[in-house]
């Protein structure tokens, strides 16, 4: 399955909606709207700890020479052969968040029928006022703040169909929500954004909103999901027959 993960989900796959994509050497340097910068590679070509400074070097006066850029992703994977790359990305003003782990599994395994809670309800949304509402939840969560330009990407990604976002709601509450996209030409779908109120969590609700963006999967031809998962979420996509097949951490750099 990793090995999957390696030659399906890296480089093209991970840049849908991309404004433009400019090689360096292994890495593509992503720009997406909102002012987002994003670097991926399949691997870094064997280069020593030199090499990867040269790398992480050039990825960065690429995005600093555009004005519009608020914010670069460099998205390690902890089984990638990389050294020196936490010290480089760490000198050129890279902050990691927490790491995360690389969830694989057969879709149909998570495809099963969940009892919800009394009054709780699903539903897949697609209007932007329902996605900033789902991401405002979201927010509260995580902690990250909203864009109005990743509502947008949201959005136009589920007219698209290339997205497709569901919510469970209590008493006209969105109490838990989260997204599927399934990702051309490969045979994953990965689920994003899984996120419950506290207060919500330990009732069978995320799991019932897994499933239900399962049998999306299925129903476009996907046989593997993925997910980069958060202690949260992790336990509960392994009860449904996910795998751990490696780790992620996100480094992240902002400007201004």
């Amino acid at each position: 399955m990793l090995k999957a993960y390696d030659e399906q989900l890296r480089t093209d796959a991970e840049t849908p909606g991309a404004v433009s994509v400019t090689r360096h050497g292994p890495l593509r340097l992503i720009t997406f709207d909102a002012g987002r910068g994003f670097i991926s590679y399949r691997d870094l070509g064997g280069a020593d700890e030199a090499g990867i400074e040269a790398l992480v070097a050039a990825a960065m006066a690429h995005f600093e020479a555009d004005p519009t850029i608020e914010e670069v992703e460099w998205k390690t994977r902890g089984h990638d052969v990389a050294p020196g790359l936490h010290e480089a990305l760490l000198r050129h003003g890279f902050e990691p968040e927490d790491p995360e782990s690389i969830m694989i599994g057969e879709a149909h395994l998570l495809a099963v029928d969940v009892p919800l809670p009394d009054g709780v309800t699903l539903r897949a949304i697609t209007s932007a006022e329902d996605v900033r509402a789902a991401g405002v939840m979201q927010d509260g969560v995580f902690g990250s703040p909203t864009s109005g330009g990743m509502v947008d990407e949201v959005v136009r990604r589920i007219a698209a169909g290339e997205s497709e976002m569901w919510v469970a709601e209590a008493d006209g509450q969105i109490v838990s929500a989260g997204r599927i996209d399934p990702v051309p030409n490969t045979e994953f779908a990965g689920i994003w954004g899984g996120a419950t109120l506290e207060e919500w969590r330990g009732r069978g609700i995320y799991r019932a909103l897994t499933a239900a963006r399962a049998r999306t999967a299925i129903a476009r031809g996907k046989r593997y999901i993925h997910s980069d998962s958060t202690e949260f979420s992790r336990p509960i996509l392994e009860r449904s027959g996910l795998v751990k097949v490696g780790t992620t951490t996100p480094y992240v750099r902002r400007f201004g």
